[in-house]
């Protein structure tokens, strides 16, 4: 069944197997006006209102068109292979979270203003007998002055009173005037701080200081990938003979992998930084000491009351993505008493080991798979307002860098 109005780019909705999104129609527009009508034909049109399958018995009707768009998720991808990346992984979430999606890709900022505009429609049936969700995608490229303005054109083309998701999965020029301006219409911020160039401190104090500034929730990849080291390190002290030790901690060390371990490169800090700013943070510690460059690694200080906290940062030549945490260690100290936690992962579990005075009291395995980005956009897309935990480790970080927000 044809249901795209474009005769030169027919498109034959088929439904596909369960849980499979399928491309049900496709259309150009060069304004947003344009746009606006194209959606409109979308759902005022017949074929997206019913499909008819044959079976051996005859007829059946199949309602398809329905259309359940929960919230905005606009895309801003500086290349289009990229957005064509995050346009995959949102396909593969419409059944769970059908939304209104718009892929924007500024491109010559110096030429004229222009913009042209892709429009599609995806359809996924949850069962062989279940009414088809559909949701639309928009494809924007946008030049010249209207680069510029992202906010412009985005704004008009969103669902009025659904929130807005914002995704940046390259670094958010911040506080560029075209970021400012597209970031004041979102009520999520959804990043990737791991992948930022150089170390992304100086990037992890310019977010907590926009955290500070707009009541904008953010969701960090970077962040979120780490809720199973978080898990085990809590589970460390959820004994009542080790409990008491979490008051007393001394020093907090991780281990992050690299490719050359000789010191050349330039490693990326940020998810051994969160896992020090998140302990640091929720134990009430203040840091005395940020970031330092050594020989090693990175050390700094931190305080908890009255007691010195030392930290620091190793890497070590890994296989693993460059920056990605392979160990963190915990030693606390009561009077002569010394506890000392060991907690490293795998592709699917995380192990959690602690000694008290080299007497090994504790060892435990969880299974707990490394996700990945469908995984790690969907938890960010079913969160809720902000996250304080995540408000306070972003905050915390930002101050271990040297970057405290004003």
């Amino acid at each position: 069944m044809t249901v795209s109005v474009d005769p030169t780019q027919p498109v034959t909705f088929t439904p596909g197997e369960p849980g499979r999104p399928v491309l049900a129609w496709r259309s150009r527009a060069s304004t947003i006006e344009g746009i606006q009508q194209e959606l409109a034909r979308i759902w005022g049109h017949p074929s997206m209102q019913r499909d008819v399958d044959l079976d051996h018995d005859g007829v059946v009707d199949r309602q398809v068109g329905a259309r359940t768009s929960v919230m905005n998720l606009v895309v801003v991808a500086r290349r289009p292979e990229t957005g064509e990346r995050c346009a995959a992984i949102i396909h593969d979430l419409t059944g769970r979270h059908p939304s209104r999606t718009l892929i924007v890709t500024p491109a010559d900022p110096d030429g004229p203003s222009w913009f042209d505009a892709n429009i599609q429609a995806h359809c996924v049936v949850a069962s062989e007998s279940a009414p088809a969700t559909c949701a639309e995608t928009i494809y924007l490229t946008c030049g010249g002055e209207s680069g510029r303005h992202l906010e412009a054109i985005v704004a008009p083309l969103l669902v009025h009173d659904l929130p807005v998701t914002l995704w940046w999965p390259d670094e958010p020029p911040m506080p560029t005037h075209t970021s400012a301006n597209v970031l004041e219409i979102c009520d999520r911020l959804v990043i990737d701080g791991s992948s930022w160039h150089g170390s992304g401190l100086a990037q992890m104090g310019r977010m907590a200081t926009f955290q500070q500034r707009r009541p904008v929730a953010i969701s960090d990849f970077a962040m979120i990938r780490q809720s199973r080291w978080r898990e085990a390190i809590a589970s460390v002290f959820d004994r009542p003979d080790i409990l008491p030790y979490v008051n007393h901690v001394r020093a907090i060390t991780v281990t992050y992998g690299v490719r050359d371990d000789s010191g050349s490169e330039t490693p990326n800090l940020v998810k051994p930084v969160y896992h020090v700013a998140w302990l640091a943070s929720r134990l009430g510690m203040r840091v005395v000491r940020p970031l330092t460059p050594e020989a090693s690694g990175f050390s700094a200080g931190l305080k908890n009351g009255r007691t010195q906290v030392a930290v620091s940062i190793k890497p070590r030549q890994s296989e693993l993505p460059p920056g990605t945490t392979l160990r963190v260690e915990i030693r606390a100290v009561i009077q002569r008493s010394e506890l000392r936690a060991d907690i490293t992962a795998e592709q699917d579990a995380v192990h959690a080991r602690v000694w008290r005075n080299k007497e090994r009291i504790l060892e435990r395995g969880f299974s707990a798979l490394r996700r990945n980005e469908l995984d790690l956009l969907a938890e960010a897309i079913e969160a809720g307002g902000r996250d304080p935990v995540a408000i306070g480790a972003l905050r915390m970080a930002a101050e271990l860098a040297g970057e405290s927000p004003p």
